[in-house]
């Protein structure tokens, strides 16, 4: 009996699978059931796919390579990653490791920017294309259980109602309503979540080409560390074909226990003397704002139970890892298993929370978890006091000791040099060693 025959024998239902939410979880969950054969809805809040999102970073799709062959022909891709910075900046100085490779300026790449909008609406066309069914401009109210307490549909905003189905896929993104409505989330604390800010600068093509040292489609990203304006968080820059996005992530707790407001934190980022050349003479195109959930393993829900599974940032799968900064990935990674996973447990006939057992278990075979307990204590490790506002005066303070030229006096050894600015950053070291020790047990 094929699938779809399967789901024409069981009329107690509107459709096999409800996936809630057309972001690059929910996406890719479509294509990977409506591929096996399954009959899907993919529900999406906006008016289109994309349509509330910002987007403050790089994706790196190459865990589309399994669903979309050579989607690098066709994805609508801003320009390709080929410069990568981490600058480390106090008020008056900034350090940067900055690194290129040719090679991720051709397939199959490495990471790209692109426009949400663009990306998600492209990612939803595909799961039409295979055979999804797209309803825009639909919120997904509740769950609908059955007496065991099996999920089996969700309420909507719709004239038409509640919709049916043997299982459905939260992707609702990272206050997922429906996630919580299954009782999946422990309570999260506010310090587990920053607010990500954003201001999209228009300029000539010309202009960033030359700006940032790059041509044709090649991209550049930088991610900084005490740019924030004694907030924990960190800042980025990163390019598209004719806008620059300047942007901010803050740790809600620091943010909220101060004056300043994003926006003002960005507009003083932006006077940086290592900033400011960059975007000089832009016209702001675009403000926007996301919550996104920071804390890894230490705020993930459960995954899955009777009739429900969970994935993308509804699950909080986010990695903020300092040196890696990661989200979309993790997205389509896990939207991908879950999908895989619905689709065996259907066609054994059980979404029972063992029955979904496979998604976990991919993921767990895979980056998307393993990546997440590797680096597991980054985070906190990341946001603490001591990395956001005392190794980086330690660290620039370093640097321009050592290219600093005093004749008459004799140069001081870098030990000594080490040693100085330490105390003078008020870092203990006993303090250097332990995060120091920390950063080894986590990157290592």
């Amino acid at each position: 009996m094929s699938d779809r025959t399967q789901h024409a024998a069981n009329p107690d239902v509107d459709v096999d699978v409800i996936v809630v939410g057309a972001g690059p979880a929910g996406s890719c969950a479509a294509i990977a059931l409506a591929r096996a054969g399954f009959s899907v809805v993919l529900l999406e809040r906006g008016p289109f796919p994309g349509s509330k999102n910002m987007y403050g970073g790089v994706v790196y799709p190459r865990i589309l390579d399994e669903l979309i062959p050579r989607w690098y022909d066709e994805a609508p891709v801003q320009r390709w990653i080929t410069r990568r910075s981490t600058m480390v900046m106090t008020d008056t100085q900034a350090m940067s490791i900055d690194f290129r490779n040719d090679a991720w300026a051709a397939p199959p790449y490495n990471g790209a920017t692109a426009y949400r909008p663009d990306f998600d609406h492209w990612l939803a066309g595909h799961a039409e294309s295979a055979g999804a069914q797209l309803l825009c401009s639909t919120t997904a109210t509740g769950l609908l259980r059955d007496r065991s307490g099996a999920v089996t549909g969700v309420t909507t905003d719709r004239p038409d109602g509640d919709l049916t189905a043997r299982l459905v896929i939260a992707c609702d993104g990272v206050n997922s309503f429906l996630a919580k409505d299954a009782g999946l989330y422990r309570e999260v604390a506010a310090k587990h979540y920053t607010l990500g800010v954003k201001e999209t600068i228009g300029l000539p093509k010309e202009v960033i080409d030359e700006r940032f040292g790059v041509r044709g489609r090649e991209g550049v990203d930088i991610e900084i560390i005490g740019c924030t304006s004694g907030v924990n968080g960190g800042g980025f820059v990163y390019t598209n074909l004719d806008t620059v996005a300047v942007g901010v992530v803050l740790k809600l707790p620091a943010l909220a226990a101060q004056q300043l407001r994003p926006e003002q934190i960005i507009a003083k980022m932006k006077t940086h003397s290592a900033i400011a050349p960059l975007v000089e003479g832009g016209e702001l195109k675009e403000y926007s704002a996301h919550l996104i959930p920071e804390a890894g393993l230490s705020m993930m829900p459960k995954l899955a139970t009777a009739g429900l599974l969970v994935a993308g940032d509804a699950a909080a799968l986010c990695l903020a890892a300092g040196i890696w900064l990661e989200g979309v990935n993790f997205a389509m990674a896990s939207g991908m298993y879950a999908g895989q996973a619905a689709a065996e447990a259907l066609r054994r006939g059980d979404t029972s929370e063992q029955g979904l057992a496979g998604y976990e278990r991919r993921l767990t075979e895979t980056f998307v978890l393993r990546d997440h307990r590797k680096l597991r204590r980054a985070p906190a490790l990341v946001l603490s006091d001591r990395v956001q506002h005392r190794y980086p005066q330690m660290v620039a303070a370093v640097v321009e000791r050592m290219f600093r030229v005093d004749n008459p006096d004799p140069k001081p050894g870098l030990r000594r040099i080490l040693a100085q600015e330490r105390k003078r950053a008020g870092v203990r070291r006993r303090d250097l060693a332990r995060d120091g020790w920390a950063g080894l047990r986590t990157f290592g």
